[in-house]
């Protein structure tokens, strides 16, 4: 089965967030059973010295303006990733926006893109396309309108970004106003990519099957509940994986101690030094961590309710975080009053892993979190995760089962179910024996895309027969 994977952002070339990691992974393991490849921009900011261009240049058509497409490939991991270089699409430094916000035309670079999709399809001779988030969500609209024999799964990574605009996209993209209906792409008077996506693939998956559930109801569907209640017979949920030839802590280039089950006095070592390095008190003490965006569905309003009298207990905390918001001011203000408070601001791989392997606890009190990956990779690097029972949280994180994994887990997003937690924590930290056979248990669990890859293909073959 010819299989094309499109994401407008696949790890190593390009990354915002999860979806990045999951396009850099979930393929690799699809190669296994399928002949699949991928397809991503080639955005401004991307070295493009060292990719091959092919002999594919083709135009694409919208709104009566032709636009030229060049294609580039390199080959990862034994999968082919096609990059698509437009004008437009390919001109920005960064994959959505700015200091000032989304790019204005972000819905005739993506609609660019999506176009360029079908088209390589067509060249490829692609059987299936699998589709990731708004920005490939025009595809399976355009596979129809072209009348195509092509298959189309489209995943939901983050029902909260739909790709919305107004109006007068529809004349830009060239898009027949036949669409443009509450059952097709119409959302309160705008045009939403989501919807395309929802209402036109042959197949809807979401990244975890706690996630399938919430969005079909008000407090998680961000106004598409009922739509995907109407659509809800394609709909399913497979919890993501992370890679864990790149998150092992037995073989990290980016620390300084490498670790496994067997010597977690290692990880220590590794604690010891950090906690050094950036001046916080005691590493003896238990260090919670965070690696995260700074946005409001990331749990940072209950953070900061709570940070005070969380940081008067006998812990450290380290945040490693990125994005513009005022919650940035706010914490900055806190560490500033806090020997025992430290945050990094701007995300670094590297440094991603190093505080992965320095915590203790790792904290997620996410409002909603589709799948989640950050509590797989803790996991991995024997930290413990603590969790809001949302999305791919609850289906990963366990507390009073021996599922994998394991870790701490409050149900309700208030300060006292927080803090009760971080009690909860605090009290395993104390427990050495408890703690050590929960970290080696987490270790040991399968947190792959091996299991993910399985679900994905057997998904593919019932929809293409």
């Amino acid at each position: 089965m010819k299989t094309l994977f499109a994401a407008s952002e696949i790890f190593p070339h390009a990354k915002s967030g999860g979806l990045a990691d999951v396009a850099g992974t979930l393929p690799k393991y699809l190669s296994k059973e399928l002949d699949v490849s991928c397809v991503m921009p080639l955005y401004g900011f991307m070295q493009n010295s060292s990719l091959k261009k092919e002999d594919l240049a083709f135009s694409v058509y919208l709104g009566g303006v032709d636009y030229e497409v060049e294609i580039f490939s390199s080959l990862s991991d034994g999968v082919k990733i096609y990059f698509v270089h437009a004008p437009m699409l390919s001109h920005t430094q960064s994959l959505y926006g700015d200091e000032n916000g989304d790019f204005s035309n972000n819905d005739l670079r993506f609609g660019i893109f999506c176009a360029s999709i079908v088209e390589l399809a067509q060249k490829l001779q692609i059987e299936l396309l699998h589709l990731n988030d708004w920005h490939t969500a025009l595809v399976p609209l355009m596979v129809q309108e072209k009348n195509l024999d092509i298959k189309t799964v489209f995943s939901i990574h983050n029902l909260a970004y739909q790709g919305v605009f107004d109006i007068s996209s529809l004349s830009r993209l060239g898009i027949d106003e036949k669409y443009f209906t509450m059952e097709g792409i119409e959302f309160y008077g705008s045009v939403n990519f989501m919807k395309a996506g929802i209402a036109y693939s042959d197949v809807i998956t979401t990244v975890s099957p706690r996630y399938a559930k919430e969005i079909l109801t008000s407090r998680f569907g961000c106004g598409l509940e009922g739509f995907l209640k109407h659509h809800s017979k394609k709909l399913f949920g497979i919890l993501n994986g992370i890679d864990v030839s790149t998150f092992n802590p037995h073989a990290d280039d980016d620390l300084e101690y490498n670790y496994d089950g067997k010597n977690l006095e290692d990880k220590y070592l590794n604690k010891k030094g950090l906690v050094k390095k950036l001046g916080l008190k005691d590493p003896r003490i238990p260090l919670f961590v965070m690696v995260s965006r700074l946005v409001h569905q990331k749990g940072f309003d209950l953070l900061l309710e709570s940070i005070k009298p969380m940081l008067k207990k006998r812990l450290n905390l380290l945040i490693l975080v990125e994005g513009a918001s005022g919650y940035r001011q706010k914490l900055e203000e806190v560490a500033d009053k806090h020997d025992n408070f430290c945050m990094l601001y701007g995300y670094n791989e590297k440094l991603s892993h190093q505080v992965y392997a320095a915590g203790d606890f790792l904290l997620m009190p996410s409002l909603f979190e589709p799948c989640g990956l950050n509590q797989m990779i803790a996991m991995r690097y024997a930290t413990v995760p603590v969790v809001h029972a949302v999305g791919g949280l609850y289906d990963s994180v366990h507390e009073d089962k021996e599922e994998c994994g394991r870790g701490i887990v409050f149900t309700k997003a208030s300060k006292k179910a927080f803090m009760d937690a971080i009690e909860r924590a605090l009290e395993l930290k104390r427990n050495k024996k408890k703690m050590d056979e929960l970290i080696r248990f987490n270790m040991a669990c399968d947190f792959s895309f091996e299991k993910s890859a399985k679900s994905y293909v057997e998904l593919y073959k019932n929809t293409v027969c």
